[in-house]
């Protein structure tokens, strides 16, 4: 059977971003680390490939030079069960050079973009009154880093004029 993992490319930070990943979330684990040897396109020792996984997903992240950046095209999407747990990831993600987007999504400081979406905003948006999803939806347009509490409210309607 094939498996499918995302593969990241880095400058040069991709030990220290899957060290920092790991650090992050829970159930989580370096597997492996090769290392450039003598001769090689970078200095022998420095991590070529990482293998690591986060909370049950196995990632691979190579340094292979400035060639190539991350887009917001791709995206690692984190499913939080609360508001604490939102506000614990986010942070950690955007800290030390990170940046805050919108509608719940940010890039960390080597650009990698992520989704931080508490488990409340599928069931809101999914809501069958189009009336409630519609308002939870405006309301996190609003938002950058997303707010439990308010999406709540807006799709009850609070704030909204009668």
């Amino acid at each position: 059977m094939p498996t499918i993992s995302p593969f990241l490319w880095f400058d040069d930070e991709a030990e220290q971003a899957a060290e920092r990943y790991v650090a992050i979330f829970p159930n989580s684990r370096i597997t492996a680390v090769a290392r450039y040897g003598e001769g090689a396109p970078r200095p022998a020792g420095t991590a070529m490939t990482v293998s690591f996984v986060l909370d049950g997903l196995e990632l691979q992240a190579l340094n292979g030079g400035p060639m190539y950046a991350f887009t917001e095209a791709f995206s690692l999407q984190v499913s939080v069960p609360d508001q604490a747990e939102c506000d614990r990831v986010w942070d950690a993600l955007v800290e030390d050079g990170g940046e805050p987007g919108s509608c719940g999504w940010l890039k960390d400081r080597w650009g990698l973009s992520w989704q931080v979406v508490p488990t409340a905003l599928p069931e809101l948006l999914g809501d069958p009154d189009p009336a409630r999803a519609g308002r939870a939806m405006a309301a996190m347009l609003t938002m950058g880093k997303l707010d439990v509490a308010a999406l709540r409210a807006a799709a009850d309607g609070a704030g909204v004029p009668a």
